[in-house]
């Protein structure tokens, strides 16, 4: 696989992972981290953009979720939903800093956009805590590497 072959699958995987779908981009980022080490930064970078920019469209479905949430095919439950409202209106915006979090991270980024969350906070906000979940893994990594 080149180079850009690889950057296009960790962006695809950390885009898809922080979506509503049930993937992972960790794997993903360790094995490359293993592979090629000296590509460290560029690997988390790519793997931040990737992942803030899923995080965006769950944010954007959250604007319009009333559009679709009674249809079958939406992959957030009720039950979901309201546990991510509950979490977000106790603690507002800085609940986001839990964004990279399994099962409740992806409902808070679609309940900022229920709760109309403005884009820019939003971004700085998911961009930080997306961030610092690839840099400890990457530093993880690559200090048992």
């Amino acid at each position: 696989m080149t180079e850009s072959g690889a950057l296009v699958g960790l962006f695809a995987s950390a885009f898809g992972a922080a979506t509503l779908l049930p993937l992972q981009s960790e794997a993903v980022l360790v094995g490359l981290l293993v592979l090629d080490p000296h590509s460290a930064w560029l690997l988390v970078a790519v793997a931040t953009a990737g992942n803030v920019a899923g995080s965006v469209v769950n944010w954007g479905l959250g604007r319009t979720v009333e559009l679709f949430q009674d249809r079958k095919w939406f992959p957030v439950g009720e039950a979901q939903r309201l546990r991510a409202q509950r979490i977000y209106h106790r603690y507002g915006r800085w609940s986001l800093l839990l964004s990279w979090a399994p099962v409740i991270g992806d409902p808070l980024t679609l309940v900022a956009g229920i709760m109309r969350e403005p884009l820019v906070t939003f971004v700085g906000i998911v961009l930080l805590a997306k961030l610092g979940r690839y840099l400890v893994l990457a530093t993880a990594t690559l200090a048992l590497a």
